[in-house]
């Protein structure tokens, strides 16, 4: 693709970026065919070829950004399904990611959008803040006319129930391995998992740490960022991540350290990017490319280590979702399946597996809609297959999925916890095997 970005504009090395992957584009349009949101409205404009030319025209400012160019990449899930299928290897993700802070700037967005983003980048990244929020939904729901209406959404997704607090995966913990310790690893909690999901963070301290590996919880380390960097902000955003990384850093030189173990997918796409995002920082460069190579799925680090005996083999029909984090955003496809296999499930492949169930993130509350409609094509072919329980590797996932079907869904570290000794997960009825 041809470009004409101003000399002066190409000063910036994200820009500078940005251009390199514009020109690796050659318009053949294969990234359409995958592009949720293209699927669902057939507009040029809604795929990643038009939002590429939509993001050109900003940097070469033949077009003055407006409220509509500002929708089209909000519309735009950043699954990277796209990036899977591109056959010239165009690293979209780098495009979009340049791209939404410098429309940020550039767009004035309405008070209501504006009011909904800020509640969202002040509650989400911070586990007492959401807990709370969540813990008061229920005066939302008896005067919903008091909220915006874009804010309603919210109170539909929030939990009527919170689940208890982890009883091992807590702050500052340090859980020893059993028997001869093979590894050392720190746990990364998540933020938005912290509060709904907890039990996906025993389950994953109980396996590890039964395969061999002491697990650390550092106290200080908070969320990792992601959330609020994919929706275009970066002050807090790059604060978060500075954290994590001093924390880990420190960790390592103090007390060593084999792996950074991640078991939320969206998170890990965001934190395998720390050395990316901060390669310029004088102070952080080194320290965030030395924690790259440590930086792993929790699949990964148990089919390293080996599952081991298996002890409660149920042959429970299991559906395995593909979080767009995991499989495009990471390229890790084999090692979930393998794992639900050797722990005695049968594993079903769910039809139009590469495509976004709509969680995204905060996708699911920015838009909606657009949200909803995915969802409900996920349920339709999750139903189709018939599975006993859905497994995921991604708590936004969990959620969306969850709200449109009746079959449990939950994490796949919970189930091979539950294999290989550890509790029977609270989603799966005990008339099940």
């Amino acid at each position: 693709m041809r470009t004409d970005i101003a000399p002066h504009l190409l000063q910036d090395p994200d820009v500078k970026v940005s251009e390199e992957v514009l020109r690796t584009c050659v318009h053949c349009g294969f990234c359409n065919a995958t592009c949720p949101t293209y699927l669902l409205t057939g507009n040029e404009l809604e795929g990643p070829r038009g939002r590429i030319y939509l993001i050109k025209n900003v940097l070469e400012a033949s077009v003055k950004s407006s409220r509509q160019t500002l929708e089209h990449i909000d519309n735009c899930l950043g699954c990277l399904a796209c990036e899977t299928t591109c056959p010239s290897g165009v690293d979209y993700s780098r495009l979009l990611e340049e791209a939404r802070p410098r429309l940020e700037k550039q767009v004035k967005r309405p008070m209501a959008d504006r009011l909904l983003r800020a509640v969202l980048t002040r509650f989400l990244p911070y586990p007492r803040r959401l807990r709370l929020a969540l813990k008061l939904s229920g005066l939302g729901r008896t005067f919903p006319w008091l909220l915006p209406k874009n804010m309603r959404p919210l109170l539909e997704m929030a939990p009527k129930r919170l689940p208890r607090r982890a009883e091992l995966a807590r702050p500052g913990a340090i859980i020893p391995a059993q028997g001869e310790q093979r590894l050392r690893v720190a746990l990364l909690t998540g933020c938005a998992q912290e509060v709904l999901g907890p039990q996906i963070n025993d389950a994953t301290v109980r396996l590890l740490t039964r395969l061999g590996a002491e697990v650390v919880i550092p106290k200080e380390m908070g969320c990792c960022g992601a959330l609020t960097f994919h929706m275009g902000e970066r002050r807090q955003s790059r604060k978060l991540m500075q954290n994590n990384i001093e924390v880990w850093h420190r960790e390592m030189e103090e007390g060593g350290l084999d792996a950074i173990v991640l078991n939320t997918s969206g998170c890990a796409t965001a934190v395998k990017e720390y050395g990316y995002i901060f390669r310029h920082d004088p102070k952080l460069a080194k320290k965030a490319q030395a924690l790259m190579a440590l930086v792993k799925d929790v699949s990964e680090v148990v089919a390293e280590l080996g599952l081991g005996e298996v002890e409660h083999a149920t042959g429970l029909k299991v559906a395995y979702h593909d979080a767009c984090s995991l499989q495009h955003g990471q390229q890790i496809t084999t090692p979930p399946r393998q794992l639900l296999k050797e722990a005695g499930f049968e594993v079903v492949e769910i039809p139009e597996g590469h495509i976004c169930c709509g969680s995204a993130g905060t996708y699911n509350m920015l838009r909606p809609e657009l949200a909803q409609r995915l969802q409900e094509r996920k349920a339709e072919h999750i139903k189709s297959v018939a599975p006993q329980v859905v497994a995921a590797g991604n708590i936004g996932c969990m959620e969306q999925i969850a709200g449109s079907i009746q079959v449990p869904v939950v994490h796949t570290v919970e189930l091979l916890d539950w294999a290989t000794g550890g509790r029977r997960p609270v989603q799966v009825p005990n008339a099940l095997p």
